[in-house]
């Protein structure tokens, strides 16, 4: 469709906040020139917008939990989401792959869904791949470490930067956060920072060249702030580890999740099935 010269051009829909205007002043005369009369299209961009567009093109994991879903969002709003990745590694449940698809569809990006679960079923031990039962209670109980899954945001990461490569995707967004440091080895700042300066080698400087984690120094309640302000519909995500019609409100990330949005002071849309003060559960 011809675009008007007084109409703003938005050069990416994801950038959304930003547009330009091209000048509409031609002989004195105000008349409206359509956009293909005035310039080829090739050449709308200028080299520093083409960069900054590059720069910002980002494939993001998904699982479909609240920091994944907020962090599309925020990628969607600031950056350009190129599209969601998912994996299927025989966890307990995938019911939070739905929600991941919800927010793939909200945004109009593709999501794909990686089946590593001839993997996933070998990393046993953990209460998330294994018939090992969840425990409750706060994350910062020792008996949650019983949900770490050996290597799994590395097996995750190096497969997300191989397709991002094969696509020319400029970056791959994760969601780690600072509430998952003292449990998650693969979740802490000094992994992502090897993690990243490893892909640099393993790709000989290609694209990606970015990993890109704006929350890894940030705790939950944080996150749920951020995701309050881009709008993020925080009904259409999952945490529960149980995966049951409901969220449990028991096991550590319902915990965390019921916690981050009460000191957010924020309204947490999320129907429990245990309604009992999470400060109490697992003590």
């Amino acid at each position: 469709m011809a675009i008007s010269c007084r109409t703003p051009l938005k050069v990416a829909t994801a950038v959304g906040i930003h547009a330009f205007w091209l000048c509409c002043v031609f002989d004195g005369r105000r008349r409206c020139y359509t956009l293909w009369r005035l310039i080829p299209a090739t050449r709308l961009l200028t080299a520093q917008m083409r960069a900054l567009l590059d720069k910002m093109d980002t494939l993001v994991l998904c699982s479909g939990g609240l920091d994944s879903v907020i962090l599309a969002d925020k990628v969607a709003n600031e950056r350009a989401l190129s599209g969601l990745i998912s994996f299927d590694y025989a966890q307990r449940h995938a019911k939070e792959l739905s929600f991941a698809g919800r927010c793939a569809e909200r945004h109009g990006v593709a999501h794909d869904i990686i089946d590593i679960s001839a993997v996933g079923a070998r990393l046993s031990g953990s209460a998330l791949t294994d018939d090992i039962a969840v425990p409750d209670g706060h994350y910062a109980h020792e008996t949650m470490k019983v949900t770490i899954v050996p290597n799994r945001n590395a097996i995750m990461l190096t497969i997300a930067f191989a397709i991002a490569a094969a696509r020319g995707v400029k970056a791959v967004g994760a969601a780690m956060h600072g509430g998952d440091h003292f449990i998650y080895p693969d979740c802490r700042p000094e992994f992502l920072e090897a993690f990243a300066s490893m892909q640099k080698c393993a790709l000989d400087g290609g694209k990606p060249d970015e990993l890109y984690t704006p929350f890894v120094t940030c705790s939950k309640a944080d996150i749920v702030g951020e995701g309050a302000r881009l709008k993020t519909p925080f009904a259409e995500t999952w945490s529960c580890y149980k995966g049951g019609h409901i969220h449990c409100g028991r096991c550590g990330t319902c915990i965390e999740r019921r916690e981050a949005f009460e000191i957010a002071d924020i309204d947490d849309p999320t129907e429990y099935e245990d309604k009992t003060d999470w400060r109490n559960i697992g003590s």
